[in-house]
């Protein structure tokens, strides 16, 4: 780590881009990729909606290199930090069109009548052209998860949803984009073969972005007071609402040997870094509960970017993957330059938002034991709607049966007391017992002493007690509609 750099290099369509730091005209390492394509690039097709990550007016696709192929996502740019693009190729509803004439999925949508205002359309024809680069052509299921980001429904709703499916059948089909792939994948890869870190440092700022875990943990153990991140999800929110000023981040979204898929006899480790959108498609066979939970979270651009480490790291109470994880007894792999251990989920959390990661250390993995085949797994979360939106309440089961009687039980509340939590009592009372509607039923009332919810803007807390009863309840039903 001897050497380092204050530059960042990526593609803007298929231009060669490098932003200098260390110059004094130069953008700060936490200006969201929204606000320089705006201002610095004058890109003013990317619009700013909520600046939050929820209307989607802002969406763009980064293209990254990926084993010899171009892997497209589509992502917030108001949620995007300026160093997180570096290595990649950046596209924009501006460079679409091609030689005068319109892209494919900008005709197609204009042959659905299919447009919005013209605020909210570039970001749907954004979302679109993901579609249009998926590896395989997606279902109507998959369709609908990948507009879920873009929430406006003023006009034409039902019309861009016919153009999405007509889009999909393209898949494969030649653009300007798949015409230059090679040259762009010579270029990223170019960009990727330097791994040392980029460490830039302003009057007010410092930024840290390595590309190996080695480093990273060096990092670590020398910047114990930098905020971590990898898809900037959550963080970068601090900065666009809060308008806090990030003096100091660890970025882990460059570190490759953190996003992998490991199954082994009884156990399956995910990376930390792995990206929830990924995990999400890869669980279905093997943690089904998990991606159904999953489908549900924030939206595809969200997913694209944060990752399961940020979501326990950020240890909220209405943190989704939380309560599933502590049911499943997970464990989480922790690393500093000169230790790892692994830590019980169910021992990892100390408090609102506190963990039990000592300053040097940070989250490599999580490590899943193997559902058994008589063992039945369900996640449930409460909110306002069912796409897009923060939990009100949620809950996981883990459930095992022998005979008939409950042989094991693990529930799990989110959002009903200042971390996810176990419902220890509930548990005990079902223990032991026939798995029946009267013992369940039973069971519920001791919900009331076992939590005391807050009341805020998204619940009240009789509202919290009442559902969780219920979904107590629709885990029973649940269990009975499948022969159990």
């Amino acid at each position: 780590m001897s050497k380092t750099r204050q530059n960042i290099l990526f593609l803007l369509n298929n231009r060669l881009t490098e932003i200098d730091f260390s110059k004094p005209e130069s953008p700060g390492p936490t200006t969201t990729v929204l606000n320089y394509l705006r201002t610095h690039a004058r890109l003013k097709g990317v619009k700013e909606g909520c600046a939050e990550g929820d209307c989607g007016a802002c969406t763009v696709v980064t293209a990254t290199a990926s084993e010899n192929k171009l892997v497209y996502q589509t992502v917030d740019s108001c949620l995007l930090f300026l160093p997180m693009i570096h290595g990649k190729q950046l596209l924009t509803v501006e460079h679409l069109a091609h030689d005068g004439r319109l892209h494919p999925v900008q005709q197609t949508l204009i042959d659905h009548h299919g447009s919005q205002c013209g605020y909210c359309t570039p970001g749907f024809v954004m979302s679109l052209f993901g579609i249009y680069k998926e590896p395989s052509a997606l279902p109507i299921e998959e369709i609908k998860q990948s507009l879920t980001g873009n929430l406006c429904r003023c006009t034409g709703y039902r019309s861009i949803l016919d153009a999405a499916k007509t889009i999909a059948d393209f898949n494969g089909k030649p653009d300007q984009f798949s015409v230059s792939e090679t040259n762009t994948i010579s270029q990223l890869n170019k960009i990727m073969a330097d791994s040392q870190p980029i460490l830039i440092e302003t009057a007010d700022q410092v930024y840290l972005k390595p590309f190996l875990l080695q480093d990273a943990l060096k990092l670590r153990n020398l910047h114990p007071d930098a905020l971590i991140t990898s898809g900037a999800t959550d963080l970068a929110l601090r900065q666009t609402k809060k308008h806090e000023k990030l003096t100091k981040i660890l970025d882990l979204s460059a570190v490759s040997s953190l996003n992998y898929w490991l199954e082994e006899e009884n156990t399956i480790t995910i990376g930390a870094g792995i990206d929830l959108e990924t995990l999400r498609k890869r669980s279905r066979p093997h943690l089904p509960a998990l991606s159904r939970m999953l489908d549900v979270f924030g939206s595809k651009q969200i997913r694209n970017k944060a990752t399961l480490g940020g979501n326990i790291a950020s240890a909220s109470p209405i943190g989704d993957t939380l309560p599933l994880l502590m049911a499943c007894e997970a464990g989480v792999k922790v690393q500093s330059a000169d230790a790892e251990r692994v830590i019980p989920i169910n021992e990892l959390f100390k408090g609102y938002r506190k963990t039990d990661l000592k300053a040097d250390e940070i989250i490599t993995a999580v490590i899943f034991p193997k559902p058994l085949a008589q063992q039945l797994i369900r996640a449930y979360k409460i909110s306002k709607r069912d796409q897009m939106d923060i939990s009100t309440l949620s809950v996981a089961f883990s459930l095992r049966l022998v005979d008939g009687l409950v042989d094991k039980l693990n529930i799990v509340y989110g959002g009903m007391a200042a971390t996810a939590q176990k419902a220890t009592s509930l548990e005990s009372a079902l223990i032991g017992k026939p798995w029946n509607e009267e013992h369940v039923k039973q069971a519920t009332a001791g919900i009331n002493d076992a939590f005391s919810p807050l009341s805020d803007v998204r619940a009240s807390a009789e509202f919290r007690i009442q559902a969780a009863k219920n979904l107590l309840l629709r885990f029973f039903y649940d269990t009975q509609n499948e022969g159990q």
